[in-house]
């Protein structure tokens, strides 16, 4: 029978991830320098990339290093308990971005909480994400093309690095991230998704 001592240790590890990860801060920066509801603008995401079409570059930096960190913060205090009570940890906070329950569980699509979530946990795969980022940001000019590309690479990575639980709880957040891509993947399939440095 399962410890009913670390079940209930696992599942407030994935809560308060959750808490942590379901923080808006896209949301909130952009009330805050007064440019309104950033919903209501592009995509009607909270994440950095919608905070950019605001014109804001700073405050769009601000938020994919606040919503990288976390998922980066839970990891590590879970660490203190152990790789699986990280791993939880991880995964709440990546489900908080996605589906915050402040905002009616519509949050963003997890590609900075995803690599704040690598790097609590085997930080060497962030080397990897940025990595297979950049070649096919370089090869493609497609940004979501590069992060899903990546997302596949680092899932494979981290099994080859002999972390499992890590490898496998990745692979689901992965799946994810492409789900919470979809209309991106139907846009690149048509030809109609834009570029780096393309002008809209």
């Amino acid at each position: 029978m399962p410890d009913p001592t670390s079940t209930a240790l696992l599942a407030v590890a994935a809560l308060a991830g959750y808490l942590s990860g379901s923080i808006p801060f896209g949301l909130i920066l952009t009330r805050m320098a007064g440019l309104g509801d950033v919903r209501s603008i592009g995509s009607g995401n909270i994440g950095a990339t919608n905070v950019l079409r605001t014109g804001r570059k700073g405050l769009a930096a601000a938020t994919l290093l606040f919503d990288a960190l976390k998922g980066t913060v839970p990891v590590l205090v879970g660490w203190q308990f152990g790789e699986t009570v990280a791993v939880a940890a991880g995964a709440g906070a990546f489900l908080g971005h996605l589906f915050p329950v402040w905002l009616g569980f519509r949050g963003g699509k997890g590609v900075a909480t995803y690599i704040g979530v690598l790097l609590g946990l085997f930080w060497p795969a962030v080397l990897i994400f940025a990595g297979v980022w950049i070649a096919v940001a370089y090869l493609t000019r497609y940004s979501s093309l590069s992060a899903l590309v990546a997302t596949v690479v680092v899932p494979a990575a981290i099994w080859w690095f002999e972390r499992p639980t890590t490898a496998a709880v990745m692979a689901a957040l992965s799946a994810i991230v492409w789900v919470k891509h979809h209309a991106n993947i139907r846009r690149l399939l048509s030809g109609t998704e834009g570029r780096i440095g393309q002008k809209s």
